[in-house]
């Protein structure tokens, strides 16, 4: 890692986007792909950029990093921390910060970027780094192929990307197969009979019957999937009322789930319709209950050769330092790229955690409560190593398709 890529990576830090809004993390991108030459495309979607680096005949590589931020008040006292804030999609004003580590991912993927175009002898074909807006919020992917991004690019052969994560800094992991779960967010509205709080007998207390529904759908991964089976269903925002002493005539409920399996995320939503159409049933409730879903996000399943590959090539560069990882419960819209061209693709964890702070932490059974994860207000990966192990990931693993063979004597 250089100075520049620190500066970098600091500025970014400290000048955070929500997803769709990143002009200012977008034109860095855009300029410093232009400053080392490559054929740049901006703009797409709403402000992903592309930059293309043809290098002679050979296969063609995409790696893809993530841009935006999250509504979240940074606290890690860092001298860089973020104090922006922005308005979001409700037109809410909110704190702004890179509690994910998407800054990261820029950084590595703009020094990779650079590196190869610096050194073209060691390698032939074709680069294109991609800079995504909007993972966040489940559309950023989307907006891209949306905005003609096929049209811009050569067919990749492979695509390729990498996301920080909360182990020790230095290492880095992949794995075949499922990796990241699939994703859905579903709002629920339940309709009862709205009263003055002192004559509930009038109403039909829509607060009484979300809370049956709360209760209930925690039985739906205890009781209705098979022990083994990976499911999570969380309740995140339960609303009703205006004020304490008035019924209101609805409720709104939003949970999340998430699975690696198409049938146990069926299980899951028809479990969830079923509980909340029959508590309605139950209640006397006056409407139907209304769903939505929303912000879905795909498996990420890794190919199984292109892992083997590129795990090869890590092993080889990286040592004991690279390792297969456990299935992340996390999930990202990533393999919507890869998946619209048919091709295969690779996504990898990279770890940013201080290593003493990590080995104190799991040597005290204390890694859950000690140790901040992604989207913690608390999360700052460290600088060093992670950028350089993060940039040196992008390079090995696109060399592994584009390296020229090295001649024997």
């Amino acid at each position: 890692m250089t100075g520049w890529q620190e500066e970098l990576y600091k500025d970014l830090h400290q000048h955070p986007e929500l997803g769709n809004q990143e002009s200012r993390t977008a034109a860095i991108a855009s300029g410093l792909l232009q400053e080392f030459g490559y054929e740049v495309h901006s703009e797409i979607g709403s402000t992903g950029v592309v930059g293309i680096l043809k290098n002679g005949e050979g296969p063609t590589v995409l790696v893809r990093a993530d841009m935006d931020a999250l509504p979240v008040a940074e606290d890690t006292g860092l001298p860089y921390a973020s104090k922006e804030s922005a308005t979001d999609d409700d037109g809410g004003q909110v704190p702004v910060a890179h509690a994910c580590g998407h800054d990261v991912h820029v950084a590595c993927l703009l020094g990779a970027a650079r590196l190869l175009a610096e050194r073209p002898s060691g390698w032939s074909g074709t680069f294109i780094a991609l800079f995504q807006p909007a993972e966040e919020l489940a559309n950023g992917a989307r907006k891209m192929l949306d905005g003609g991004l096929a049209a811009l690019i050569p067919k990749p052969d492979v695509a390729m990307a990498q996301h920080v994560l909360a182990f020790p800094s230095g290492h880095l992991g992949t794995r075949p197969g499922a990796f990241l779960s699939s994703a859905d967010s579903m709002r629920i509205t339940v309709y009862g009979r709205g009263s003055h709080g002192s004559m509930p007998q009038l109403s039909i207390d829509p607060v009484v019957l979300a809370a049956s529904i709360v209760l209930r759908l925690q039985t739906v991964v205890s009781r209705e999937v098979a022990p083994g089976e990976f499911a999570v269903l969380t309740i995140g925002r339960l609303s009703a009322g205006t004020k304490s002493n008035i019924i209101s005539d609805r409720a709104v409920l939003e949970l999340n789930i998430r699975t690696f399996d198409d049938r146990t995320r069926t299980l899951l939503l028809d479990a969830i319709r079923r509980i909340v159409v029959g508590e309605c049933s139950a209640a006397g409730s006056p409407k139907d209950p209304e769903f939505e879903l929303y912000d879905h996000y795909p498996l990420t399943q890794n190919d199984p050769e292109v892992t083997a590959r590129v795990d090869a090539a890590f092993r080889n560069h990286f040592g004991e330092r690279a390792s297969t990882l456990d299935r992340q419960p996390a999930s990202e819209d990533f393999s919507e790229l890869p998946d619209s061209f048919g091709i295969p693709y690779i996504y990898w964890g990279l770890g940013g955690t201080d290593p003493t702070l990590y080995a104190k932490a799991e040597a005290a059974g204390a890694v859950s409560s000690e140790i901040p994860a992604n989207h913690s207000p608390h999360f700052a990966p460290v600088i060093s190593p992670t950028l350089e192990t993060g940039t040196a990931a992008v390079v090995v693993a696109a060399l592994a398709w584009l390296g020229r063979p090295t001649s024997s004597r």
